[in-house]
């Protein structure tokens, strides 16, 4: 028999006692310290914070926001008729509020993409050219992307320029005296408090996800979307339903951020118009560019109604 074949035996029988007798064998510690961890993720479902980095278990300390309330309520016969009145009166604030809004875009992303990435000064850009063009940006009021575009809303209301002509022609519906820019963000009840950013001219705080996407499609004249998570791929794939059964006239949905949108709209073209659960024709209904400009001339170009009181 090789010597090293001897000494390889010798290892693995020293490592074996060792570890029948309680001790750990080199790496196995932090596998031993891993394996609750481990466990608890598996026995725990686990969610993303808003806003942040960190995973929380869906068993930690929150607050019941209205939505679940009314989601999680086998019960309509006590409470329910008075939640009924909660959010009619929702409905009613929210419009009135937005009433006195101008013509207007919904800018959507990530709560978790921060300052200094590519795609947070992207949405400043794009936001900024469409607030010097006339348009009020509505997000949903948080941090990240949301705050990207109020801040863009923010600085192009500060700028007070006058609309290029030759390169953004006027829609017929938006005359001077509706070219005022303004900032306003929708936020709404979480579980883990959502902290408004400083950029808005006007907020708007919900505590029904129902009535706050309501209030996006009734107000918005055109959709620019960034990267995001669910909840933009929410607002994305609800335009393009809306859009597609004729609920709400057509108006522009821009995706931006190519390289991000690839994947996804691959797979919209293969498999879904494939499968026929959608026809090639309904791929016209988005719009893929990556230059704030070509965002905003699209806006321009394709917007048949502008939606404001």
């Amino acid at each position: 028999m090789k010597p090293n074949s001897v000494k390889s035996k010798k290892t693995k029988s020293k490592v074996a006692r060792s570890v029948t007798k309680g001790k750990s064998a080199p790496g196995a510690l932090s596998k031993v310290a891993a394996a609750p961890r481990e466990a608890e993720r598996r026995e725990s479902p686990r969610h993303a914070v808003p806003g942040t980095n960190v995973e929380a278990s869906v068993n930690a300390p929150r607050r019941e926001t209205k939505d679940f309330e009314l989601l999680n309520n086998p019960s309509f016969t006590q409470s329910e008729t008075w939640r009924v009145l909660r959010i009619q009166s929702e409905f009613v604030h929210s419009f009135e509020r937005m009433s006195e809004v101008g013509p207007s875009v919904a800018v959507f992303g990530s709560a978790r993409i921060k300052d200094g990435d590519p795609y947070y000064e992207l949405t400043r850009a794009v936001s900024h050219k469409l607030a010097l063009g006339g348009w009020a940006i509505i997000t949903g009021g948080g941090p990240g992307l949301m705050e990207a575009a109020n801040r863009g809303a923010h600085e192009g209301e500060l700028a007070s320029q006058a609309l290029d002509p030759a390169l953004f022609p006027a829609h017929p519906e938006m005359n001077a005296a509706s070219r005022t820019s303004r900032s306003i963000g929708l936020n709404v009840e979480l579980p883990f408090e959502q902290i408004p950013n400083p950029y808005l001219d006007t907020e708007i705080n919900f505590h029904y996800f129902f009535c706050r996407k309501t209030n996006f499609v009734k107000y918005a004249s055109a959709f620019v979307i960034l990267p995001g998570g669910f909840g933009t791929m929410d607002e994305l794939f609800e335009s393009l339903t809306l859009v597609q059964t004729r609920k709400i006239e057509y108006f522009p949905i821009v995706l931006m951020g190519k390289a991000y949108w690839k994947g996804l709209l691959d797979w919209i073209g293969t498999t879904m118009v494939s499968h026929g659960t959608i026809t090639p024709a309904d791929l016209d209904l988005i719009y893929l560019t990556d230059d704030p400009d070509d965002a905003v001339r699209h806006v321009f170009e394709h917007t048949r109604q502008v939606r404001h009181p």
